[in-house]
Order: C-alpha cells, then structure tokens, then sequence
C-alpha cells in the first residue's frame, strides 16, 4: 500500500491540502445524530479515517484510526490521538468494538473492499459509512461552473452498491437532507451559499480540487463571480439561497451483521 511523505492513503495528500481542513469541516449537527441513531447502544466505536475527528460521538469509548500527520495533529483535545494505520490494515483482534465507522473517507481508500472486510473483522455490530453516492453528484449547480471537479469527485466515489457489497451481511442506505447552514463544508454543504466557494481554503477542504488544478479554480472563481454580480448565478438558482435543506447526494450506509448466517 503506498503512503504518502505525510502518510495519507489513497490518493490525496493531506499533507498538502489538509492545512486548515478542521477550519472548514466541522461536525454537522444533523448529521451526528443520524450516526448515533445508527450506531444504537454500542458502547465502543473505531472511527477509520478519523480525519481532525469529526463525528466521533462523545458519549462513546472511541479508537480513531488516521494514517495522515497533518490530520492526526489537527484533532483538538479533549479528542482521543489516532492510531497512526490504514483502513485496509487494522491493527486490532476480530471483533474489538461495538461498531464501527468511516466518514467521508471511504473515497479515499486505496482497496474499498479491504478496507470494508476489516471494518467488518474488527466489529460486532453496525459499520456506518457516511459518503456520497457519486451518481447524483451531476445535480449540483457546481456541475455548470467546475464540471472537472464534479468528474473527479464521481469517479473517486465507489458506488452504494459496492460499499454495500463490501458489508455484507444486513445493509440499509439512507439518504440525509443536508441544512442550509451545513457546518461541514463538503461541497454540497454550500447549495445555497455559493459565495463559500470562493474562498480557497474551503476548495482545499475538498480534495476533489487538488486534482484539477489552478486553472480550473481561476476559471470557476471568475466565472462565479461574474455571475454572482451580475444575477445571473440568482436567476438560475436563487430559490437555493432559502431552501431548509437539499436533497444531495449524501448518504448513510449502515451494514449490520446477518444473525442468521452468524457473520
């Protein structure tokens, strides 16, 4: 498995476009709550690709697991320190937590069904997988001003069906509505607020742009905000800027184990 200088896995170096990512991506309150909801009475929880720790329950005993320095060393306290591994590696016994859980992560690694297969190994009940489903991703207005980022962000995405595969056992998807005030600034946490975009450090925030490169970010930000002046970006999707929530392509994974088969 290769790792970067900073030790990120996958395809994206937090080492580089991690800096002020806590800034940006903070816990949506809704968001937590479906989690704990999925997550039910466990008691201990392994959060894989911990990231600065967001969504990690307070009221749970929590291992994180984070291969990235940069991300490892922007988790505040009281929050626990991460075990420096990687999701298709888990240095635990079988069976070592009530359940388990990967937000916005799973895009990030490298074998999606190695990673599933450990997240299963090391736990007795539910895996939760908070992701997106790259196939509604087109829906985004940001699919007219940055189509490359929208393409990036699909084909790094696996499907539901393959994460669901990865599970095994009892699976459910939920879809999660996303608040216009969304505190967590993946890039549809921004439908109805698009002047956040123009800021770099929430692009950054999104890994999908480190792969797009500075001239598409030149184009989209003189683009956006041409139109932001003139009304054209209002005329189009003004009826955004009111909206309580969108339905995006956000979505809860809950694989639980099938009693039946004893797995």
């Amino acid at each position: 498995m290769s790792r970067t200088a900073d030790g990120s896995a996958g395809d994206a170096d937090y080492g580089t476009i991690g800096l002020g990512y806590a800034e940006y991506r903070r816990p949506e309150p809704v968001f937590l709550r479906a989690i704990l909801d999925a997550v039910g009475d466990a008691r201990t929880l392994v959060n894989i690709g911990a990231g600065a720790g967001s969504y990690e329950p307070t009221t749970l005993v929590v291992t994180a697991v984070e291969p990235s320095v940069s991300m490892r060393a922007q988790r505040p306290n009281p929050v626990v320190p991460a075990v420096n591994a990687a999701a298709e590696d888990l240095p635990f016994v079988d069976r070592s937590f009530d359940a388990a859980l990967a937000s916005f992560t799973v895009h990030q690694w490298s074998d999606l069904a190695a990673g599933l297969g450990e997240a299963r190994r090391v736990t007795r009940g539910p895996v939760v997988v908070l992701t997106c489903d790259p196939a509604e991703l087109h829906h985004s207005w940001l699919a007219e001003y940055a189509p490359e980022v929208i393409e990036t962000e699909a084909s790094r995405y696996p499907s539901v069906e393959d994460i669901a595969a990865g599970l095994g056992g009892e699976v459910t998807v939920t879809a999660l509505p996303i608040p216009l005030n969304c505190t967590d600034g993946f890039s549809e946490a921004y439908y109805g607020r698009p002047e956040m975009l123009l800021d770099a450090g929430a692009r950054r925030a999104n890994s999908a742009w480190s792969f797009v490169g500075p001239d598409v970010a030149r184009r989209f930000e003189e683009n956006l905000r041409a139109d932001l002046d003139s009304g054209t970006w209002d005329a189009r999707h003004g009826h955004l800027r009111s909206q309580s929530e969108y339905n995006g392509s956000l979505r809860l994974v809950v694989g639980r184990p099938d009693v039946r088969c004893g797995t």
